[in-house]
C-alpha cells in the first residue's frame, strides 16, 4: 500500500510521511485503517489527500512584546498571549511567537543547522498560556523526548458550556483529521490515541470552570474532548457556538495553558512554571459569577 501511494504522491512527499499517514488513518482503504504493508486487491478504494507543498518561510526578528517567565542558555519559557500564532506559516509570516523570540533572544545556537527557536509543542492561536522553547539542538532533543514520552505535566484552565455533572472525569477518545472538513480535527475511530483527565473547579448557571490534564498532545485535543462529552469550550468558533458566547465576554476559546512541568535539558532539575490567568479569562469568570 505504501508503495502504491508513493507512486501517486508528489515527489516532495517522503515515504516516511506516507507510512505515518496510513497508520494514523489519514490514508485509508475502503474507509478502513490498514497497515502500510497491506497488499492492495482489485476493487480496493484508496482514500488519500496530500497537503500542499510547504513554502520556504523566512523568519524575521520582530519587536513584539513578550511575557518571558524564564530564560537561560538552553530554554526560554513564555506566557503566550491569545491571538498569537506559535510558528510562521505560508499564510502568517509575521507576528508569531517565533518572530518575537528571534528579536528578544540573541543566543539561539540553532536547531538542525538553522538559526531559529526550537518549537517542541504548540498552543493554538487563541489559546493563551505557558510554552517552552529550545535554544539549541540538545535542549530540543531532550524536551521533544519528554513530550513524546509523556514525562511533562500540563494543566489547562478551561471554561466550558453547560453544567459538567461529574467532579472528575476521564476522556479517552482517538482524534484524527475531520473526514469532511479537512481544517478541523474530530473524534474518530481511526484517529490517534488521545487521553484527557478533567476536574471541575466551579459550576455557574450556564457554564463550568474545569482543569484539564492532557496526557497526550493531539491537535485541538482538549477542545475536541470537551465537545465530545457535550461541553464545548466557551467562545470556540470552530467546535462550539463561537460568537454567540460573546454575551459572556468570550471573544475566543476560553482555554489557558496554566501550568507546565518538565526536566531541564542540562541540569535535569524538575521545573514548574505557572502562567497567571489573562484579563479576558478573568473577565468572563466575573460575568458568569454575576449571572444567576
Amino acid at each position: 500500500m505504501d508503495k502504491f501511494v508513493q507512486e501517486k504522491a508528489p515527489s516532495w512527499i517522503s515515504r516516511t510521511y506516507i507510512q505515518k499517514a496510513i497508520k494514523s488513518g489519514e490514508i485509508r482503504v475502503n474507509d478502513e485503517i490498514k497497515k502500510p504493508s497491506y497488499k492492495l486487491k482489485l476493487g480496493d478504494v484508496v482514500f488519500l489527500e496530500f497537503p500542499e507543498k510547504p513554502k520556504e518561510v523566512e523568519i524575521l526578528p520582530e519587536n513584539i512584546p513578550l511575557d518571558i517567565l524564564y530564560e537561560d542558555k538552553d530554554i526560554v519559557v513564555v506566557n503566550k498571549s491569545a491571538g498569537m500564532i506559535t510558528h510562521p506559516t505560508p499564510s502568517f509570516i509575521s507576528g508569531t511567537l517565533v518572530n518575537a523570540l528571534m528579536y528578544h533572544c540573541k543566543d539561539f545556537q540553532g536547531i538542525s543547522g538553522e538559526l531559529r527557536p526550537g518549537i517542541v509543542h504548540r498552543l493554538d492561536k487563541d489559546t493563551s498560556g505557558v510554552i517552552v522553547v529550545a535554544k539549541n539542538d540538545k535542549a530540543h532533543q531532550s524536551l521533544s523526548k519528554q513530550f513524546k514520552d509523556r514525562v511533562t505535566e500540563k494543566v489547562y484552565a478551561a471554561i466550558v458550556k453547560g453544567i459538567v455533572k461529574k467532579d472528575y472525569g476521564t476522556i479517552e477518545v482517538p482524534i484524527g483529521r475531520n473526514p469532511v472538513v479537512r481544517t478541523k480535527m474530530a473524534a474518530v475511530d481511526w484517529g490517534k490515541n488521545a487521553l484527557t483527565y478533567f476536574k471541575v473547579l466551579r459550576r455557574f448557571k450556564d457554564a463550568t470552570l474545569v482543569f484539564a490534564y492532557p496526557k497526550t498532545g493531539r491537535t485541538h485535543q482538549i477542545r475536541i474532548h470537551m465537545k465530545y462529552i457535550g461541553h464545548p469550550l466557551l467562545g470556540d468558533e470552530l467546535y462550539g457556538s463561537g460568537k454567540k458566547d460573546e454575551v459572556y465576554g468570550a471573544t475566543r476559546q476560553m482555554l489557558h495553558a496554566l501550568k507546565l512541568s518538565f526536566y531541564h535539558p542540562t541540569t535535569e532539575e524538575k521545573m514548574t512554571f505557572v502562567a497567571p490567568l489573562p484579563k479576558d479569562f478573568k473577565r468572563v469568570l466575573k460575568i458568569l459569577s454575576e449571572i444567576y
